[in-house]
Order: structure tokens, then sequence, then C-alpha cells
């Protein structure tokens, strides 16, 4: 297993302790959960992103699109018998299949989005789900001018005369 230590990266941050949780979720993933389904991730502007995942198979009611908390959980459950499946695919009946080459499985895919990144949408479309998705930086988090106080002179001020030798 993996290692790593961010404490030196957190010496000058305040506030990014999940960082630390991040890591240990990208170490405990293995290669075959991260295949299926196919996604990508695209910045639209300078605000906006979209995810899109291939879920070719799935119909909408199979597919489910959750946000709690930082977490958006994408899941897909394909409601499979054996008749079913054939009468989707357009077979008559008593046909069955020889080769089942699209993937219908069960899966969950989790993206960790950041305080300000908020869902807009979901659509599906030819075989692939668009999640949208933007980021809206509150007024408060927003940069803003901080002045710096002097502090106030107090008393007469005092016109220093040279002395005539």
């Amino acid at each position: 297993m993996r290692a790593f230590d961010i404490s030196p990266l957190l010496r000058s941050s305040i506030g990014f302790d999940h960082v630390n949780r991040l890591f240990d979720l990208a170490s405990r993933l293995d290669e075959t959960a991260t295949s299926y389904p196919p996604y990508n991730i695209e910045k639209h502007g300078e605000d906006a992103y979209r995810i899109t995942m291939a879920v070719a198979g799935f119909r909408a009611d199979e597919l489910d699109v959750t946000v709690k908390e930082n977490s958006l959980l994408v899941t897909g459950k394909a409601v499979e018998t054996a008749e079913a499946a054939n009468a989707e695919a357009g077979a008559q009946p008593g046909v069955t299949f020889l080769h089942r080459g699209i993937a219908r499985r069960a899966f969950e895919r989790r993206f960790e989005l950041a305080d300000t990144v908020k869902v807009t949408g979901a659509e599906l479309k030819d075989g692939l789900l668009h999640i949208a998705l933007k980021r809206e930086i509150p007024e408060a988090k927003k940069p803003r001018q901080i002045a710096i106080a002097t502090p106030a002179v107090s008393g007469a001020v005092i016109d220093a005369q040279p002395k005539a030798a």
C-alpha cells in the first residue's frame, strides 16, 4: 500500500484538511473500479463543467444521479431478465444471445466536488449521460481589498525651528 505524507504541503495551508482524505481515497482505488463506465470531464468556459459518461444500454429509470455534501454519486442498475434483454434488443421470442458485448453491469461512480461547484442538471442522450456543473463563488468567498488602518496621530504637531547660532 502506498503512503503519502502531505504534512509539508499543509504547513502553509489553512482549511484544506479534506486533501488528506482525497489522497487516502486515491490510494485505495484499484484500476478495475475506475474503468467502467468510461467518462470525460470537460471544461466549458470559465465556470462551467460537464461530466459525460458512456452508459450504452441503460434507460433513464435505471440511472441515478445523487449529490450529497461534496460528493456526486452516479449509479446504474440494469433491470435484467432474459425476456427483457431479448425484447429490448429487438429479438423475437425464443431467440437468445450468442454473444453480448454491450456491458450493462451495475456500477457506482463517485466524484468529489469543490465547495463552490453545484450540479445544475443531467441529460441522457444517445447512450451518453451528460451532467452539467457550475462553479458559483459566493460573495463572501470572492477576493476583496482589506483596508490597512493606521493609528491616528494624537495631540498637536510641534514644528521644530532651527536655532540661530
